[in-house]
């Protein structure tokens, strides 16, 4: 059924849960990443050890179940922009561990974020695009994906940890914007021919093998510096990512023509200013 009022809702539960994950897996490794000496070896595998980095996996986990259930419902522009709100769950929760208020700028900041996201989906109403498509179209994204956030893995062992921390939160979001894509495929694999098709599709298995890299390029960039070097770049990469994936990959469009691109450019460029200002200043 197709409904995108209940992929809002689902997607809106999503981003509450996304947040939650966020706080507790930053906690852990704000109290490992300094620790060299641990009896684990390396900051990620101490955070690892830690019940509450496995309670931070369980909320991402929940959170990919509900936005499953949203992209089963609504399309991936739907979806996708509605998960950016995460910000202002993490807002408010990392002010409140933090024990400060949430300024006046960043509610400024949130409720342009707010109008912006609405716009992309009231105003571009998206809609749907192939159920299943071509294998030389995935592998040709898939390629490419791959050689880039190779090199910029590479090239982040290679600079200081703050910078470091940037790039790999960039690697993490371009990642989770390919689960997404993937995640939109395996439900209608699943809704269209069922558990056995789905037990027998590469796209399952890339969807898993997408989800273990991202959790642990993540962590990574946690543990190479402050929440807000690596959650801008995380947090917008991974829209922007499933955008371009669901036009080129899954043929998803906005119904949009001429001079209202222009309405939908600006709305998709406050939201890119807005969420980079909001990750930045919500954990400071």
């Amino acid at each position: 059924m197709h409904s995108n009022l209940l992929a809002v809702v689902f997607a809106l539960l999503s981003a509450l849960t996304v947040a939650w994950g966020t706080i507790l897996r930053h906690q852990v490794a704000e109290q490992t990443s300094g620790d060299r000496d641990n009896a684990h070896g390396t900051p990620v595998l101490a955070a690892v050890a830690r019940p509450k980095w496995w309670a931070g996996v369980f909320c991402a986990l929940s959170a990919y179940g509900l936005q499953i259930v949203a992209l089963g419902f609504g399309t991936l522009l739907v979806v996708q922009p509605i998960l950016v709100l995460s910000l202002m769950f993490t807002l408010p929760l990392a002010a409140r561990f933090d024990g400060r208020r949430v300024s006046r700028p960043e509610m400024a900041w949130a409720a342009l974020l707010t109008v912006a996201v609405g716009v992309v989906v009231v105003w571009g109403r998206p809609l749907p695009g192939n159920d299943f498509p071509t294998l030389s179209r995935w592998m040709v994204t898939l390629g490419i994906g791959v050689v880039i956030l190779l090199g910029l893995m590479w090239l982040a062992t290679r600079l200081r940890l703050r910078t470091r921390a940037l790039i790999l939160g960039a690697v993490t979001g371009a990642i989770m914007g390919y689960l997404a894509v993937l995640s939109k495929s395996v439900v209608n694999i699943f809704n269209q021919e069922g558990v056995p098709a789905l037990l027998t599709s590469w796209e399952a298995y890339g969807l898993i093998a997408c989800a273990v890299i991202g959790t642990l390029v993540q962590q990574a960039s946690f543990n190479a510096g402050a929440l807000k070097n690596s959650l801008p770049a995380m947090t917008i990469t991974e829209p922007i990512v499933a955008f371009v994936l669901g036009y080129l990959v899954l043929g998803e469009r906005f119904q949009v023509e001429g001079s209202q691109w222009l309405i939908m450019a600006g709305a998709l460029v406050v939201m890119i200013v807005s969420t980079v200002v909001l990750s930045r200043r919500g954990v400071e």
